[in-house]
């Protein structure tokens, strides 16, 4: 089987992948592995606004606001109190966030990452992977391509596989998880064309979330442990919806923007994670595939762009220090998280007595 020669093998090519491949592909050859389409509908559909500036870095800027998501101006929370907080994105230097079209971002990203020289294998996997016979620094890669199998010689694998971490699970690389939150949630509209906020609300078995959507769309989303009663009742539509019934603050909330429940729902993992090592001898793991944050933290879709970004820095020029220097980086991202995360969940004290929250909260 005759090889592909290429610089970077990219599996997965969401917006870590992405990142890390419009990055490189200007300057060196870069392959995407694209297992499946971008999800017409996904959670993780905010961007802050610290973001604004990490696409500029990446010349993105200006087309990524010709791409009409939608403004984020207002969060209104039930945290620690019944009463309401409201922050304002006025107060913010940086500006406003974004309520993200995550299929068109998605789609958008692989566009650019194209443009830029990068090429994306469409139905497509990994099979196999090992050290080159003819160069020991390099790996050679089998994938499979709409059913035909293909040789790549690669120098350098990245993992973008998501929280499934495909990659570096196959190279023997643990994968920790710190607990077991997961997310029942449901699309629905918004029938006040003005509504453009987030709300999110604690109560005892969990939290909710729900933002503006593009289009008068909204989403609602409740977070709790998997091992949890709270989570086995909410795993359907119907159960999601009755419990909401019984979170008052935030129905009053979705009462004023008119809320209709849609058919859209699902469930999925929430929980935090980390790689035992982010980095090794050319490869490197990005995104969720290297670390997984809380959806409280809003920051998943921003980590994935700079991991990327960071990773697509490091591979341009690797060896011991851009490896080092690149884990190094991560390990920092990961303390930094943990700590404000730790705060967060310490800042809601009322149900301290309850199993979700003795899990979280320092008595």
């Amino acid at each position: 089987m005759e090889a592909l020669y290429v610089d970077a093998l990219v599996l997965g090519a969401g917006p870590a992948g992405s990142a890390f491949a419009l990055n490189l592909a200007p300057f060196q050859r870069v392959v995407m592995l694209e297992a499946s389409p971008p999800a017409a509908m996904r959670i993780g559909e905010s961007l802050p606004a610290a973001a604004g500036k990490l696409l500029a870095d990446m010349g993105l800027y200006e087309a990524f606001l010709q791409q009409g998501h939608q403004s984020a101006h207002l969060n209104i929370s039930h945290w620690g109190s019944d009463m309401a907080t409201e922050q304002d994105a006025m107060r913010n230097l940086d500006g406003h966030g974004w309520y993200l079209d995550r299929h068109r971002f998605d789609c958008w990203l692989q566009d650019v990452a194209q443009d830029r020289g990068a090429a994306l294998l469409r139905q497509s996997k990994l099979l196999s992977f090992a050290p080159a016979k003819s160069n020991p620094d390099h790996w050679d890669a089998v994938i499979a391509v709409q059913g035909k199998t293909v040789r790549i010689e690669t120098k350098m694998l990245i993992d973008a596989s998501g929280r499934k971490s495909l990659l570096t699970r196959q190279l023997g690389i643990a994968r920790k998880a710190t607990d077991k939150l997961v997310c029942s949630w449901l699309v629905g509209k918004d029938t006040d064309p003005s509504a453009g906020s987030s709300h999110i609300s604690a109560e005892a078995g969990g939290w909710w979330y729900s933002s503006s959507l593009p289009g008068q769309g909204r989403i609602v989303a409740f977070y709790t442990d998997a091992d949890l009663p709270e989570a086995n009742a909410c795993n359907h539509q119907q159960g999601l919806l009755q419990r909401l019934k019984r979170n008052t603050q935030l129905s009053a909330c979705l009462d004023e923007h008119g809320f209709v429940p849609g058919q859209q729902h699902g469930y999925c993992a929430a929980h935090t994670a980390a790689l035992e090592q982010f980095a090794g001898p050319n490869w490197l793991a990005v995104g969720d595939a290297a670390l997984s944050f809380d959806p409280l933290s809003s920051q998943g879709i921003f980590n994935a762009l700079y991991t990327g970004l960071a990773a697509a820095e490091a591979a341009s020029h690797y060896d011991a220090d851009a490896q080092a220097a690149y884990v190094a980086e991560l390990a920092s991202i990961k303390a930094a998280y943990l700590h404000h995360l730790n705060i967060w969940y310490q800042q809601e004290q009322r149900w301290a007595d309850q199993s979700f929250w003795q899990r979280r909260v320092a008595t």
